[in-house]
Parts: C-alpha cells; structure tokens; sequence
C-alpha cells in the first residue's frame, strides 16, 4: 500500500494557515472517556499539518460503521494477524513493530494530534503500508472491534495520572480490562510499560483479580528488562537517563 501525499509545494501552497489548523480539527475527532487533557500540542509545520489533512484521512479506523468480522480486512495487503498499541506517543515502537513483522497489521491510537502527525511522517517516509490509526478513545475503539480479533495490545508509558483523585482518568480499569479481554484471542497478550512504580502496580492489581489474564514472569529478569526486540522510546530513554527503572508487564490471556 503506498502512502505517497499530495505534494505540499502543489501551487496552493499559499493558502491560509489558519486553514490548517481547522483542517487539523475537523479530521481528528474529539477524544474522551479513557483519556484527558489536552489534544494539541506545539503547532504543526506545515507539511505534518498536510499529513493529517490527506493521509490521515486514507488510514484512519470510521467506527461510526459496523467493524467488520475480521481486523485483518482493514489492510490492503494480508495480514496473519492483528496488534494494537494504546496511546503510541512519538511512534517510535509502532513503527519499529510494523517494520519488524510485515506480515501482522498494526492499530494505532493516539488522541493527540502531535503524535499523529510524527507517527504519519513516519509512515510516508518508510512507506508503511501495515498501520491504520485511531485519533480517538481506546475504549470506544476496544468496544468497536469484533471479539477474539487482536493478538496483542501494547500500553507503552501511558499518563499515570499520579494524584490520587484522578487514578480514575487512568486507563487499565476493570471496565478496559475485561474490554481486552473481549478483543483478545486465546493465548494473546497485553503488554504494558511503566516507570511508575504506583500504576505499574495497580495494573498488576487489576490484571491479578481477572480471571481472563496470567502475569507471564516465571523470574524476576522477565519484569526488570525489555522483551526481545523491545525498541526504547524516547519516554524510554529519558527515564533511564533519571534514574527510572521501568517494568515490563506481560500477560496472556487464557481460554473463556
């Protein structure tokens, strides 16, 4: 599938800037439910705003329509299975999970437009063609999808909303727990990071009283570092750089 733009320096390169912005607007549905704050950040250049103008467009999920039996529809070319990463932030570990399994086709979420705009310069860069995206509530999503459609969901560094009075804005609930539970196959996983020791608690406290979900770690090592061919994210990086150590949490879901 390729994912060649309309060229930004077409003759109405002149148009008002204001226009962009509207456009931004108008393309990225509002987000809410399962995630808070503020869905714009530094303003767009002019070509990530051309990004989530017309490629957007092309990639995005329209669950305002039926989902359809099977995920792996959605892409162009076949796919043997279907991943989701909630809230993929920069981009860089969906991107570096698509390149790295060409043949699974990839969901991203991400409410916030600056993210979409990094992820969709990186998708035209590398000619991705095993993305969609989602500018929009995971949860909705999660209750979109057909059951037993995805083989995995990641939950890379998510807000972990640290005062206490807004631990419900954080989004492993037992509400979302049971919803990928629905969405997951038999033998999926849920994979989850987190330099914050509190939530990477409470989701080991959600996830241990589902009957839905096994913790997979058999050792301490299988927490404290990354799965094979995990890629840092920038989040990842800074963290380290602070003396933050972050956990690994897997868990896999087991039969209905």
């Amino acid at each position: 599938m390729s994912v060649t733009t309309r060229d930004p320096k077409s003759p109405d390169k002149n148009r008002d800037k204001n226009h962009d912005e509207s456009s931004v607007d108008d393309v990225v549905s509002h987000a809410h439910g399962s995630f808070f704050g503020r869905r714009k950040g530094h303003k767009l250049r002019l070509h990530q705003a051309d990004l989530i103008e017309h490629l957007l467009p092309r990639l995005s999920l329209d669950i305002a329509t039926l989902s359809p039996p099977d995920l792996a529809g959605l892409f162009a070319s076949p796919v043997e299975q279907v991943r989701l990463e909630i809230g993929f932030g920069g981009g860089e570990h969906l991107i570096a999970e698509a390149q790295a399994h060409p043949r699974a086709g990839f969901i991203g979420c991400e409410p916030y437009v600056n993210g979409m705009a990094k992820i969709l310069a990186q998708i035209e860069t590398h000619n991705t063609g095993n993305i969609r995206l989602f500018a929009g509530d995971a949860a909705e999503l999660l209750a979109w999808a057909p059951p037993h459609s995805l083989a995995q969901i990641d939950l890379i560094h998510p807000d972990p909303w640290p005062k206490r009075r807004h631990w419900k804005r954080r989004f492993v609930q037992d509400a979302t727990v049971a919803a990928m539970a629905r969405v997951l196959k038999k033998d999926g996983e849920f994979r989850f990071v987190s330099d914050i020791g509190d939530y990477c608690a409470w989701t080991l406290a959600h996830l241990a009283r589902s009957a839905d979900f096994i913790w997979s770690a058999e050792r301490a090592d299988d927490w404290r570092l990354p799965w094979t061919d995990y890629t840092m994210t920038r989040y990842g990086r800074k963290a380290e750089r602070e003396g933050r150590q972050a956990a690994y949490l897997r868990f896999r879901r087991t039969s209905s």
